[in-house]
């Protein structure tokens, strides 16, 4: 009799409840399997977190729930210390937190930019997001007139994945449903313009004017001037096609060009396609111009904006802050 009741007493002792949440908080923390881990491997790594049983309760848990412990997959999980025993197996036999990297697509940057940096990241190899985003070659989320992705490709932090599993295609299209939900999805109202109209106005105010704040001011001069008939006179579509944006011999030489269909001192009306990618300052600044008496402006050296009423005005600014 006393032999029965002392096994009663040891079962009883190791008996786990696997649904019964942990002791400690709801706080996420990181838990990392091994590659080629057990469950009796990473079973002193859970019972120090408070997650798992040690001794027979826990030989007692593997014994009576192979399923739930033979499926274990190497890499990060988000745990918590309040789970139960069932729920951290769960979760550790699921997908494990992907080893994404953060990369940077700076505003304004065009989509030979962003070929660049990904390159130099050693995420792709040289021009191999420029040829997707340049023949519009993923499913697009929404109607893109423009011929190339030029200007639709929301410029953010992304999190990506790292060289070796990185996928051009892929950000391209989470760069477009970024744009989407930032900006499209949010204008029905274009004021009479139509998107491509406004994203390629967008893309010349993101280089035109450094200040978010000034952009309507300049949105309102350049859509003037295009109801007009004007030409635009905006010199940042003349180093859209640039190898470096910041070649002078090759701008000048843009300038001179009639033959450049992004010369917007000779050709009149709205290049062919945005010239870059522009932030929501700027697609807002083309959506909502600010009505006023100039149509003109320059920088000063200090990168003042300086608007003007007509020709005479602008030239006297011309001469007075040294700007052709």
């Amino acid at each position: 009799m006393a032999r029965w009741i002392g096994l009663f007493a040891l079962f009883a002792v190791g008996c786990v409840d696997p649904d019964r949440p942990g002791p400690g908080d709801s706080a996420p923390f990181v838990f990392e399997v091994p590659a080629g881990s057990t469950a009796s491997g990473i079973q002193p790594a859970l019972q120090a977190e408070g997650l798992a049983p040690g001794g027979i309760g826990w030989k007692l848990y593997v014994r009576q729930n192979p399923a739930e412990v033979t499926c274990l997959k190497a890499g990060k999980f988000e745990l918590r210390h309040d789970m139960s025993l069932r729920e951290v197996f769960h979760t550790l036999c699921g997908a494990p937190i992907p080893d994404d990297v953060p990369f940077t697509i700076v505003e304004g940057w065009r989509i030979r930019d962003i070929d660049e940096a990904l390159a130099a990241g050693g995420f792709i190899a040289p021009g191999a997001y420029a040829e997707i985003a340049n023949s519009k070659g993923v499913t697009l989320p929404f109607p893109i007139e423009s011929t190339t992705l030029e200007g639709y490709l929301y410029p953010e932090t992304y999190q990506v994945p790292p060289p070796g599993k990185f996928d051009p295609a892929d950000l391209i299209v989470r760069q477009l449903t970024t744009f989407d939900e930032v900006f499209r999805s949010k204008h029905s109202d274009l004021g009479g313009r139509t998107l491509h109209e406004v994203v390629v106005m967008a893309s010349m105010l993101e280089r035109e004017e450094p200040k978010p704040e000034q952009r309507p001011l300049v949105a309102g001069i350049l859509w003037k001037r295009i109801d007009k008939g004007w030409q635009l006179g905006v010199d940042a579509t003349s180093r859209y096609q640039l190898a470096d944006w910041n070649d002078r011999k090759a701008f000048l030489e843009k300038l001179r060009d009639p033959g450049d269909p992004y010369n917007t001192r000779i050709h009149k009306g709205l290049p062919p396609t945005a010239i870059g990618n522009p932030a929501i300052s700027s697609l807002e600044a083309a959506v909502a111009p600010v009505a006023s008496e100039y149509w003109y402006y320059l920088h000063d050296g200090t990168g003042t904006l300086r608007p003007s009423r007509n020709a005479a005005e602008h030239d006297a600014l011309r001469a007075k802050y040294d700007v052709y």
